[in-house]
């Protein structure tokens, strides 16, 4: 069945805002069209025809045209209508997205560099509007850039497309209040039907709508998440997309925007986790993100949310491999990762518990990561067993489940055909070691008391 989307906490009452009464819809539509305004305040440029107005603004930079509209309304006013001009948006809204005859970094950086500064002009010049007038005014003008619409674009993943548009949106929003940025996601949301797209990926078989999946991927990271420098306003945007969906609706949509994709086409790659150990670039996307949702202290999610999310995540789109599990909880820091291990052990979930234990193991003996975290992360949990009994019986399952899992890999090698012989090997000689370097660090626990 669909799952319902809860929007319930980004509806805007309709409450009228003294900011958004300073000037009126008529009177910036009147600015928009009017041939004759004011010339008291233009100062010595009251002498100059519009005409000639407009070809100075030709020779000055972004920047400096944005420096001029703060001068006066009426200044500010001659530069929306050069905007709104054929010659001017030609000028202002370059489109060379695709015409990268050498591809750098540098070159990237200035046409993401002129849409920052293009961001602070639209800011400037509609200041004194309400937050839907200028939002609609600024479409109409960014209208004419097909690389800026959702399925504008023919080849997403080589277009600077996106990306110039989410540093555009990340300038011209920057400082804004919470409810403002509430409008601006809803207004996006409308105007690319986003809402209705995500419904069609997380209510689909994985896989399915590969095309829809990489664009809701593109749209979300370059548009509203990748371009903010303060973690508190990505986890807001994150936060945006995620909260209207049930949980396991949230996780689904993490690992599209976030996981692991294929570096050909750029699709995500659903089978990754489930198939064979993964490696820590795969993970960093989705740890990344899960960090991001615990550490910035936002209202909207609680260690329980975080560790939820985070149950759901390791099965999509089924049960993943415990080693990737492993993986992520230790890419995800050590609070998350204590987090999430002490609720397996408060929930009787002791067993399960030991096998992670087994895992976090083997992962710091192939990263080569320090031993005594793994020893020192099992000593901490022991502590939220509430009895003596209870403890002994945790570290008795993390010394069978260190046997069960060699036991396992050991049939797998026996039995494994010669191409996977060698990786299954391999995977052996790793857990053998981790097993033999988890219980030194054991033993230097316990002898250490001892000999002081």
């Amino acid at each position: 069945m669909a799952s319902r989307i809860n929007t319930s906490f980004t509806l805007i009452p309709n409450q009228k805002y003294r900011r958004s009464n300073r000037r009126s819809n008529s009177y910036f539509s009147d600015t928009l069209g009017s041939e004759s305004q004011p010339l008291s305040t233009l100062g010595n440029f009251k002498a100059l025809p519009l005409e000639i107005f407009q070809i100075i603004l030709r020779y000055l930079s972004v920047k400096d045209i944005s420096m001029l509209s703060m001068v006066s309304k009426t200044v500010s006013q001659h530069i929306i209508n050069y905007i709104s001009t054929s010659s001017g948006s030609k000028r202002l809204l370059l489109q060379d997205f695709h015409n990268l005859e050498l591809p750098s970094k540098r070159q990237d950086s200035a046409i993401l560099e002129h849409y920052r500064s293009l961001g602070l002009l639209f800011k400037r010049c509609t200041l004194l509007l309400p937050t839907r007038e200028r939002l609609k005014y600024i479409h109409r003008i960014l209208a004419e850039v097909s690389c800026f619409k959702f399925n504008g674009c023919a080849a997403p993943i080589q277009c600077l497309g996106l990306p110039c548009y989410g540093m555009f949106l990340q300038t011209l929003t920057a400082g804004w209040d919470e409810l403002e940025c509430h409008r601006v996601y809803n207004f996006l949301c409308e105007l690319t039907d986003l809402s209705r797209k995500m419904q069609t990926v997380v209510c689909s078989k994985p896989g399915s709508a590969r095309k829809l999946e990489l664009r809701i991927r593109l749209f979300c990271r370059s548009v509203l998440l990748d371009h903010w420098i303060h973690q508190s306003d990505s986890a807001f945007w994150l936060t945006r997309i995620l909260k209207p969906w049930p949980m396991v609706n949230q996780a689904r949509l993490l690992y599209i925007i976030f996981g692991p994709i294929s570096p050909q086409d750029g699709q995500v790659v659903w089978q990754k986790m489930i198939e064979e150990p993964t490696d820590e670039s795969s993970l960093k996307g989705l740890a990344d993100a899960i960090k991001l949702l615990y550490d910035t202290g936002t209202k909207e999610w609680t260690a329980d949310d975080v560790i939820s999310l985070i149950d759901e995540l390791s099965v999509v789109p089924r049960e993943w491999l415990l080693e990737n599990n492993a993986r992520l909880l230790i890419l995800s820091g050590n609070n998350i990762c204590f987090t999430f291990m002490a609720s397996k052990a408060v929930n009787g979930r002791a067993i399960e518990l030991a096998k992670l234990i087994v895992f976090l193991a083997l992962v710091c003996e192939k990263e080569l990561y320090c031993m005594d975290w793994a020893v020192k992360m099992m000593q901490k949990v022991c502590k939220v067993f509430s009895t003596p009994v209870e403890r002994n019986n945790f570290l008795q399952s993390v010394a069978n489940a260190f046997a069960c899992v060699i036991m396992e890999m050991l049939q797998s090698v026996m039995s494994g055909d010669r191409d996977d012989d060698d990786r299954s090997f391999l995977n052996l000689f790793h857990l053998v070691h981790a097993q033999a370097n988890f219980h030194k660090e054991v033993l230097y626990l316990t002898m250490n008391p001892l000999s002081t």
